[in-house]
């Protein structure tokens, strides 16, 4: 007899295929060229065949001691920790704000909704142009326009860039850009969910006695936990790899140099720099991105209890 395909591989290889093709491959390549000293694209050199450690140690040696990668560390653990709590707790509230409005009658329009997607539906340089202007150091930036007209400020703040604020202001600025794009996707995912639960539950409750307070607490957040713990790592795996609206700050000058790059922009910026190009050296450290992240995804699924909520229901004792 001729064995049987196990359907279920049937409708997975497609998806397996692109997995594989787009993403396992390009990795497994991204470690090895980390392992040469591969530089400027110089394939034909014969650097692939020459497997060494220096690009790890150099990436050692950098961190511990040049001051600049030590602020592109900084940057970088700061910007996606604040920015993750930002797009998690922003999108809860959200959520939660909209459902309540609709328990009371007081549904908000599509309109208000579309307004939060407005950030994730907006390409991305035109994204980064808004902030840039809104930022700007001059008198004609939008920021110091308000301030200067409230009287909160004598003469135009460069808010990315000067000393007096570094790391600060250019911390607030990535963590301001970024978290309005993340916020918008905890939203629509966390009102999604809320939506589902029967609303009888929400009556019996309010029959019950429960305070607002109290139906948030134990009746609506408690049903969320599969959204939260979805959200929290999908984000954080995001917010370690985002560079794109980064670039374009740093490239236009609306942030420092170092203080307003993060780790995913300085693989970036090896790999593609124009003119002395390291790939070798990129390679490695988009490495290490992928194992720190891989693990911080583990980490935290483990800490926001995946294990138990896959466990099977024990069922009544």
């Amino acid at each position: 007899m001729r064995p049987r395909v196990n359907p279920a591989l049937f409708f997975l290889l497609p998806a397996l295929t692109l997995i594989a093709v787009f993403y396992v491959v390009p990795l497994a390549l991204s470690i090895y060229i980390g392992f040469t000293p591969l530089r400027n694209w110089n394939i034909a050199g014969g650097y692939l065949s020459q497997v060494t450690l220096e690009n790890y140690e150099r990436l050692f040696h950098m961190v511990m001691y040049d001051p600049d990668i030590g602020k592109v560390v900084a940057t970088t653990v700061v910007f996606t920790v604040v920015t993750l709590a930002v797009n998690v707790l922003g999108g809860l509230a959200l959520a939660l704000t909209m459902y309540l409005m609709d328990l009371s009658g007081r549904e908000l329009s599509l309109g208000f909704r579309t307004l939060w997607m407005l950030p994730r539906m907006t390409p991305i340089a035109v994204y980064s142009l808004m902030w840039y202007y809104f930022f700007l150091p001059g008198e004609e930036g939008i920021l110091n326009s308000i301030a200067m007209r409230l009287g909160l400020i004598d003469e135009p703040v460069n808010w990315g860039n000067d000393p007096d604020l570094l790391p600060y202001g250019a911390w607030a600025i990535l963590v301001v850009v970024n978290g309005l794009v993340g916020v918008s996707f905890g939203m629509v995912v966390f009102y999604a969910a809320l939506r589902s639960i029967p609303r009888e539950q929400i009556v019996a409750a309010r029959v019950d006695g429960a305070s607002t307070l109290h139906l948030v607490l134990y009746i609506l957040i408690p049903q969320l936990r599969w959204h939260i713990t979805y959200v929290t790592v999908w984000q954080l795996l995001s917010l370690l790899t985002t560079y794109a609206h980064i670039f374009l700050l740093v490239e236009w000058g609306a942030v420092d140099e170092f203080w307003g790059s993060n780790w995913a922009l300085y693989v970036f910026n090896k790999a593609f720099a124009l003119g002395e190009s390291d790939q070798g050296l990129a390679a490695a450290a988009a490495t290490i991105l992928v194992l720190i992240g891989a693990g911080l995804g583990v980490l935290a699924l483990r800490l926001m209890g995946f294990g138990r909520m896959m466990a099977e229901p024990r069922g009544e004792v």
